[in-house]
């Protein structure tokens, strides 16, 4: 057993092994690996500072997987990164959510911090950084604004 691990226990008292939080999500349906998503993502921005994990969107079901990649100089391109995440990931495991970040916090063993990324999520009116949404019809990362959020929030906007 490990920090992480999601026990059930029975009637009697007896603990079993039922998931492992943090390094799956599930999304449309399918279990989706974020060390996967991270590798593939990884590779496409040349540098190993990025996380994935999965946020909830109302009304829908799971966790969409959102990645919070770190972009000092602001030279990341972010289509570039939609067209690569399109050809490499199924839909389901594609991040729908990219937050652009100065830099992430590490813990005392070198592993970024997910768990304040993910507790703030994709909310744009308490996180400054950039947050963008794939479009998935023109395979683009479009800015998500104001617009996009509230059309987000109160499931307007199909995922």
């Amino acid at each position: 057993m490990c920090a992480g691990d999601l026990l059930v226990m029975d009637d009697e008292g007896y603990l079993y092994f039922k998931d492992r939080t943090g390094d799956t999500f599930r999304w449309k349906g399918e279990n989706v690996s974020t060390a996967e998503v991270e590798n593939h993502l990884s590779a496409l921005v040349r540098s190993s500072d990025l996380c994935v994990y999965g946020v909830q969107i109302p009304q829908t079901e799971g966790r969409a997987g959102m990645a919070a990649v770190v972009d000092v100089d602001g030279s990341l391109d972010v289509q570039e990164v939609a067209r690569g995440v399109t050809a490499l990931l199924p839909a389901y495991a594609r991040p729908l959510l990219l937050r652009t970040v100065k830099h992430m916090e590490m813990t005392g063993t070198y592993k970024l911090r997910k768990t304040e990324l993910q507790k703030e999520g994709f909310d744009i009116t308490v996180i400054k950084d950039p947050v963008y949404i794939l479009d998935p019809k023109s395979v683009t990362y479009k800015r998500l604004d104001e617009r996009l959020y509230e059309q987000l929030m109160s499931g307007a906007l199909k995922v």
